[in-house]
């Protein structure tokens, strides 16, 4: 699959949705901050791995949508402070 079908594009606009809608913010300052950066870290290197994959299975859609979740948790990470990215700009949305 190397084109994204209407279904598949309006599932991800659902999902998006819906999970806008029950994010709530949290600020009761338990956060362990090692921890949460080795997670969002281990969730991008899974996803990267899962988009290789999905290419070797010839689904490029999905591995397309894997490897766009990877560079958000990096970019999310980079954007809480979790990661040092050098103030790269070009890569992640900081500065």
């Amino acid at each position: 699959m190397q084109e994204i079908p209407k279904e598949k594009l309006d599932k991800y606009f659902a999902v998006a949705e819906q999970a806008l809608s029950v994010v709530k913010i949290v600020d009761d300052g338990k956060i362990d901050w090692k921890k949460a950066a080795e997670e969002f870290l281990d969730t991008a290197q899974r996803y990267v791995k899962d988009a290789y994959h999905f290419r070797e299975k010839g689904d490029w859609v999905t591995a397309f949508a894997a490897l766009n979740y990877a560079h958000g948790w990096l970019d999310a990470g980079a954007r809480l402070g979790l990661f040092d990215v050098g103030h790269d700009s070009n890569l992640f949305s900081v500065d």
